[in-house]
Protein backbone atom coordinates (compact mmCIF):
# COMPACT_ATOMS: atom_id res chain seq x y z
CA UNK A 1 0.00 0.00 0.00
CA UNK A 2 1.31 3.50 -0.71
CA UNK A 3 1.74 5.47 2.19
CA UNK A 4 2.86 9.29 2.34
CA UNK A 5 2.98 11.81 4.98
CA UNK A 6 2.54 15.57 3.74
CA UNK A 7 2.38 18.54 5.85
CA UNK A 8 2.24 22.39 5.79
CA UNK A 9 1.86 25.21 8.09
CA UNK A 10 -2.11 26.21 8.16
CA UNK A 11 -3.35 29.57 8.19
CA UNK A 12 -6.74 28.45 9.58
CA UNK A 13 -5.23 26.77 12.59
CA UNK A 14 -1.95 28.65 12.75
CA UNK A 15 -0.18 25.94 13.48
CA UNK A 16 1.67 22.88 10.97
CA UNK A 17 -1.11 20.67 10.15
CA UNK A 18 -0.04 16.97 8.55
CA UNK A 19 -1.60 14.58 6.72
CA UNK A 20 -1.60 10.85 5.66
CA UNK A 21 -2.53 9.45 2.50
CA UNK A 22 -2.91 5.61 1.61
CA UNK A 23 -3.79 4.45 -1.67
CA UNK A 24 -3.27 5.38 -5.60
CA UNK A 25 -6.72 5.60 -6.74
CA UNK A 26 -10.58 5.65 -6.07
CA UNK A 27 -12.85 7.91 -4.50
CA UNK A 28 -11.37 10.06 -1.58
CA UNK A 29 -12.18 9.26 2.28
CA UNK A 30 -11.29 11.81 4.38
CA UNK A 31 -10.92 10.43 7.80
CA UNK A 32 -11.54 12.79 10.86
CA UNK A 33 -10.15 11.06 14.19
CA UNK A 34 -11.79 9.92 17.62
CA UNK A 35 -12.02 12.38 20.33
CA UNK A 36 -7.95 13.94 20.76
CA UNK A 37 -6.54 11.61 18.52
CA UNK A 38 -4.49 12.32 16.56
CA UNK A 39 -3.87 11.73 12.16
CA UNK A 40 -2.15 8.16 12.82
CA UNK A 41 -4.97 6.98 14.73
CA UNK A 42 -6.36 4.86 12.33
CA UNK A 43 -3.70 3.57 11.32
CA UNK A 44 -1.71 2.78 14.89
CA UNK A 45 -5.65 1.03 15.75
CA UNK A 46 -5.35 -1.05 12.81
CA UNK A 47 -8.22 0.41 11.33
CA UNK A 48 -6.16 0.72 8.18
CA UNK A 49 -5.73 -2.68 7.77
CA UNK A 50 -9.04 -3.50 7.72
CA UNK A 51 -9.85 -1.64 4.68
CA UNK A 52 -6.74 -2.22 3.35
CA UNK A 53 -8.17 -4.40 0.62
CA UNK A 54 -10.22 -2.01 -0.50
CA UNK A 55 -7.14 0.64 -0.87
CA UNK A 56 -5.19 -1.70 -2.67
CA UNK A 57 -7.71 -2.53 -5.21
CA UNK A 58 -7.98 1.11 -5.92
CA UNK A 59 -11.62 1.19 -4.99
CA UNK A 60 -10.38 4.34 -2.35
CA UNK A 61 -7.76 6.71 -1.59
CA UNK A 62 -7.79 7.61 2.48
CA UNK A 63 -6.90 10.96 3.70
CA UNK A 64 -6.54 11.13 7.61
CA UNK A 65 -5.81 14.59 9.32
CA UNK A 66 -5.35 16.13 12.89
CA UNK A 67 -8.14 16.96 15.00
CA UNK A 68 -8.40 19.82 17.02
CA UNK A 69 -10.74 18.58 19.66
CA UNK A 70 -7.76 18.53 22.42
CA UNK A 71 -7.82 22.55 21.53
CA UNK A 72 -11.57 22.62 21.39
CA UNK A 73 -14.28 20.72 23.58
CA UNK A 74 -11.79 18.34 24.83
CA UNK A 75 -10.11 21.10 26.80
CA UNK A 76 -11.41 21.87 30.16
CA UNK A 77 -9.46 24.45 30.92
CA UNK A 78 -10.76 26.68 28.18
CA UNK A 79 -13.41 29.32 27.92
CA UNK A 80 -16.22 28.02 25.72
CA UNK A 81 -16.20 31.04 23.50
CA UNK A 82 -12.57 30.29 23.18
CA UNK A 83 -13.38 26.70 22.20
CA UNK A 84 -16.01 27.57 19.69
CA UNK A 85 -13.68 29.58 18.11
CA UNK A 86 -11.02 26.93 17.66
CA UNK A 87 -13.80 24.45 16.45
CA UNK A 88 -14.54 26.83 13.73
CA UNK A 89 -10.71 27.35 12.79
CA UNK A 90 -10.69 23.65 11.98
CA UNK A 91 -14.03 23.46 10.17
CA UNK A 92 -12.13 26.13 7.87
CA UNK A 93 -8.67 24.31 7.63
CA UNK A 94 -10.94 21.06 6.32
CA UNK A 95 -12.98 23.47 3.98
CA UNK A 96 -10.19 25.72 2.97
CA UNK A 97 -6.89 23.79 2.87
CA UNK A 98 -7.87 20.41 3.18
CA UNK A 99 -10.40 19.92 0.58
CA UNK A 100 -8.19 21.26 -2.37
CA UNK A 101 -5.06 19.58 -0.75
CA UNK A 102 -7.66 16.31 -2.05
CA UNK A 103 -8.70 17.70 -5.06
CA UNK A 104 -5.31 18.53 -6.58
CA UNK A 105 -4.44 15.06 -5.29
CA UNK A 106 -7.50 12.67 -6.79
CA UNK A 107 -8.85 15.56 -9.60
CA UNK A 108 -11.57 17.66 -9.29
CA UNK A 109 -14.28 15.22 -10.45
CA UNK A 110 -13.86 12.46 -7.87
CA UNK A 111 -15.98 12.11 -5.19
CA UNK A 112 -15.39 13.05 -1.39
CA UNK A 113 -16.61 11.71 1.48
CA UNK A 114 -16.05 12.68 5.34
CA UNK A 115 -15.46 9.14 7.75
CA UNK A 116 -15.13 9.82 11.49
CA UNK A 117 -15.99 6.93 14.68
CA UNK A 118 -17.19 8.50 17.76
CA UNK A 119 -16.73 12.30 17.92
CA UNK A 120 -15.01 11.92 14.42
CA UNK A 121 -18.41 11.18 13.43
CA UNK A 122 -19.83 13.95 14.63
CA UNK A 123 -17.74 16.18 12.90
CA UNK A 124 -17.55 14.12 10.08
CA UNK A 125 -21.65 14.82 9.37
CA UNK A 126 -21.31 18.07 10.34
CA UNK A 127 -18.56 19.17 7.60
CA UNK A 128 -20.84 17.68 5.01
CA UNK A 129 -24.03 18.90 6.54
CA UNK A 130 -22.41 22.45 6.00
CA UNK A 131 -21.06 21.85 2.69
CA UNK A 132 -23.04 18.89 0.51
CA UNK A 133 -21.41 21.16 -2.52
CA UNK A 134 -18.12 20.22 -1.94
CA UNK A 135 -18.28 17.11 0.03
CA UNK A 136 -20.29 14.23 -1.64
CA UNK A 137 -21.89 12.19 1.86
CA UNK A 138 -20.40 10.75 4.97
CA UNK A 139 -19.69 7.65 6.73
CA UNK A 140 -20.33 8.13 10.39
CA UNK A 141 -19.88 5.56 13.32
CA UNK A 142 -20.82 5.49 16.71
CA UNK A 143 -21.38 9.29 16.40
CA UNK A 144 -23.64 11.79 18.78
CA UNK A 145 -24.38 14.23 16.55
CA UNK A 146 -25.77 16.37 19.58
CA UNK A 147 -22.60 18.65 20.36
CA UNK A 148 -23.93 19.68 23.86
CA UNK A 149 -22.26 16.16 24.24
CA UNK A 150 -19.00 17.65 24.71
CA UNK A 151 -19.65 21.43 25.69
CA UNK A 152 -20.31 20.58 29.62
CA UNK A 153 -23.19 22.99 29.37
CA UNK A 154 -21.66 25.64 27.55
CA UNK A 155 -24.16 26.75 24.45
CA UNK A 156 -23.62 29.96 22.20
CA UNK A 157 -24.77 30.52 18.59
CA UNK A 158 -21.81 28.28 17.43
CA UNK A 159 -22.30 25.25 19.35
CA UNK A 160 -25.78 25.36 17.69
CA UNK A 161 -24.44 25.97 14.14
CA UNK A 162 -22.31 23.05 14.73
CA UNK A 163 -24.64 20.89 16.25
CA UNK A 164 -26.50 18.77 13.85
CA UNK A 165 -29.70 17.99 15.84
CA UNK A 166 -29.82 21.61 16.76
CA UNK A 167 -29.71 23.09 13.33
CA UNK A 168 -31.32 21.01 10.99
CA UNK A 169 -34.69 20.74 12.36
CA UNK A 170 -34.40 24.89 11.48
CA UNK A 171 -32.82 24.09 8.24
CA UNK A 172 -35.06 25.74 5.14
CA UNK A 173 -32.82 26.57 2.71
CA UNK A 174 -33.64 25.11 -0.92
CA UNK A 175 -30.34 24.74 -2.19
CA UNK A 176 -28.85 23.54 1.19
CA UNK A 177 -31.50 20.81 1.45
CA UNK A 178 -31.79 19.66 -2.61
CA UNK A 179 -27.48 19.42 -2.22
CA UNK A 180 -28.05 17.13 0.80
CA UNK A 181 -30.50 15.55 -0.44
CA UNK A 182 -28.76 14.31 -3.65
CA UNK A 183 -26.23 12.66 -2.21
CA UNK A 184 -26.26 9.09 -2.20
CA UNK A 185 -24.11 8.06 0.89
CA UNK A 186 -25.52 9.18 4.33
CA UNK A 187 -24.67 6.62 6.12
CA UNK A 188 -25.16 6.40 10.06
CA UNK A 189 -24.11 3.23 11.93
CA UNK A 190 -24.18 2.63 15.85
CA UNK A 191 -23.66 -0.32 17.60
CA UNK A 192 -26.54 -1.28 20.80
CA UNK A 193 -23.50 -2.38 23.06
CA UNK A 194 -21.79 -0.43 25.93
CA UNK A 195 -21.12 3.41 25.50
CA UNK A 196 -22.86 3.52 21.90
CA UNK A 197 -26.20 5.77 21.53
CA UNK A 198 -28.75 3.96 19.31
CA UNK A 199 -31.43 6.02 20.52
CA UNK A 200 -29.43 9.41 19.61
CA UNK A 201 -28.89 7.79 16.45
CA UNK A 202 -32.12 6.84 15.42
CA UNK A 203 -33.49 10.71 16.54
CA UNK A 204 -31.10 12.33 14.42
CA UNK A 205 -32.41 9.89 11.51
CA UNK A 206 -35.88 10.73 12.45
CA UNK A 207 -34.86 14.33 11.66
CA UNK A 208 -33.14 13.83 8.41
CA UNK A 209 -36.49 11.73 6.68
CA UNK A 210 -38.69 14.92 8.48
CA UNK A 211 -36.15 16.94 5.93
CA UNK A 212 -36.89 14.65 3.08
CA UNK A 213 -32.98 13.37 3.38
CA UNK A 214 -32.55 9.59 2.35
CA UNK A 215 -29.93 7.66 4.20
CA UNK A 216 -28.92 4.36 5.18
CA UNK A 217 -29.51 3.98 9.34
CA UNK A 218 -27.82 0.93 10.70
CA UNK A 219 -28.10 -0.18 14.26
CA UNK A 220 -26.03 -3.30 15.12
CA UNK A 221 -26.78 -5.60 18.08
CA UNK A 222 -25.77 -5.30 21.78
CA UNK A 223 -22.28 -7.18 20.68
CA UNK A 224 -21.24 -4.23 18.74
CA UNK A 225 -19.33 -1.94 21.81
CA UNK A 226 -18.09 1.16 21.06
CA UNK A 227 -14.82 0.05 20.45
CA UNK A 228 -12.57 -0.45 17.45
CA UNK A 229 -13.45 -4.15 16.82
CA UNK A 230 -16.92 -2.42 16.09
CA UNK A 231 -15.36 -0.25 13.68
CA UNK A 232 -13.57 -2.68 11.74
CA UNK A 233 -16.43 -4.13 11.09
CA UNK A 234 -18.47 -1.38 10.12
CA UNK A 235 -16.37 0.70 7.47
CA UNK A 236 -15.16 -2.68 5.28
CA UNK A 237 -18.87 -3.53 5.68
CA UNK A 238 -20.01 -0.13 4.14
CA UNK A 239 -17.04 0.14 1.76
CA UNK A 240 -17.87 -3.08 0.69
CA UNK A 241 -21.77 -3.15 0.19
CA UNK A 242 -22.94 0.13 0.05
CA UNK A 243 -20.04 1.75 -2.58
Amino acid sequence: MRREITSWYSPSTNREMPIVTYGHYGFALLMIPTAGADFLEYERFNLINAIAPFIDAGKVKVFSINSMNKESWLNYDMWGEHKAINHNNFNHYVINEVIPFIRNNVGNDTFVYTCGASFGALHSMNLFLKHPDIINGVIAMSGVYDLTEYTRGYWDEQVYYNSPVHYMPNLHDKWYLDKIRASQHIHILSGSGDYEAPGENKRFSDILWSKGIWHNLEIWGTDMKHEWPTWYKMLPYVLGSKF
